[in-house]
């Protein structure tokens, strides 16, 4: 296999801009980060392969903006395998396309059972695509070749795959279904702001006593800062198990806290002033938070019975109507309809629980036309069925 040269400077940079602008049909694009290794989740390497044009490595630290690139290509279809993973760090340095097929979602709606990108290839193309690198750290410079090889494959094969997959959903008549997915990929905010991030820390929920959370919160704001600032990712500098174990025990002193053996992790000694000055704060802050954070969730499903008895028999009627239907399409149910959807409808519904007014609702929590088409009457008639049950139970217990 040809070594593969990393376009590392703006002369190169447009230079295969001009070539890749002079390719055929859709291009193919990826994006390689350093998840679980750095804060940001900015680019290391994008790729992109187009017949006619050949395979481009760019590195984006180097490279800077790419908006001569996106000026030549946006009005293309963009060819990617799992494109939210990719399109928030694409966008950040200019490329943002207007035309999209998903290789991964496309699996998805075909009702593929594994949808890996070296699953599908292997299946649809008969080629077998090792991914021994796909958690590497590729902030790492100068990137070794084996890497390379395998990036440049992981685009190389993309347009391929996208001809295969696309003759398969004409075939399934699901063509139009997987337009209005992959256009709301594109509308998606994929960074939603999250009022209070320190509730993602895991094994928050294990921690018991408003003191006890505010330390947490504390803890998780000070490493966050820290790892913002060093571009370390946070659970190299300290894992999310210390943080919780320290909020749980609550060391009396500096020195308690070093004496914890649940308290460890890279930065865990050397920043152990700033740990201790976090979990100060948490303990003497008049600004507690609630136990569960605030908000539009919903209660556990787990809890309805108890809670509301009538929407939870419409969540479990409607819930087993939209599996059977999941099968009937060969659409995995989180594909058909979002579970937190059909939760919503189920606990406050319409006045008049009919297809059209379900279709309203859906709709107004984000369901595309295809999902309110093939799920609306099922999810009303499901709810009707509900209703007339509980109504006959309780005549019979009267």
């Amino acid at each position: 296999m040809a070594d593969h040269i990393v376009i590392d400077s703006r002369e190169a940079y447009l230079e295969a801009t001009e070539a890749i602008a002079l390719g055929d049909g859709p291009i193919a694009v990826d994006a390689e980060r350093a998840s679980g290794f750095r804060y940001s989740q900015r680019a290391y390497l994008i790729q992109v392969f187009r017949r006619g044009a050949g395979t481009f490595l760019f590195d984006p630290p180097a490279v800077g903006r790419f908006d001569e690139l996106n000026a030549a290509i946006v009005d293309d279809e963009w060819v990617l395998h799992a494109a939210t993973q990719d399109l928030a760090c694409l966008r950040e340095v200019g490329l943002h396309p207007a035309h999209i097929f998903d290789t991964e979602l496309a699996a998805r709606l075909l009702g593929m059972p594994r949808v890996g990108l070296g699953t599908v290839v292997e299946e649809l193309l008969g080629i077998h695509l090792a991914k021994e690198h796909s958690a590497a750290d590729w902030s790492t410079r100068p990137l070794p070749e084996p890497w390379l090889n395998y990036a440049a494959l992981d685009v190389e094969l993309l347009p391929d795959l996208r001809d295969a997959m696309a003759a398969l959903l004409a075939e399934a008549e699901k063509t139009e279904i997987a337009a209005q997915e992959f256009e709301d990929e594109l509308k998606r905010d994929l960074k939603p702001v999250r009022a209070e991030p320190w509730r993602r820390l895991s094994g928050v929920h294990s921690i018991r006593g408003l003191r006890n959370l505010a330390v947490a919160r504390e803890l998780w704001l000070a490493r966050d800062e820290l790892a913002r600032t060093t571009d370390v990712a946070p659970g190299r500098l300290v894992p999310d198990a210390s943080l919780t174990a320290a909020a749980r025990a609550m060391p009396e002193s500096k020195r308690a806290l070093a004496a914890m053996r649940e308290f460890n992790g890279r930065a865990s000694r050397t920043e152990l002033d700033r740990w201790w000055a976090a979990i100060e704060a948490g303990r003497t802050t008049n600004d507690l938070p609630v136990m569960r954070s605030n908000g539009e969730s919903l209660p556990p499903p787990r809890a309805w019975a108890d809670r509301n008895p009538e929407a939870d028999a419409r969540l479990k009627a409607a819930r087993a109507a939209i599996t059977d239907l999941s099968g009937q399409l060969a659409i995995p149910v989180e594909n058909l309809l979002t579970p937190e959807s059909l939760r919503r409808v189920a606990w406050t519904p319409p006045a008049d629980p009919t297809a059209a007014a379900i279709g309203a609702a859906l709709a107004e929590l984000g369901a595309r036309d295809w999902q309110i088409e093939a799920t609306a009457q099922v999810i009303a008639q499901s709810f009707v069925e509900a209703s007339q049950k509980t109504d006959d139970t309780a005549e019979a217990d009267s």
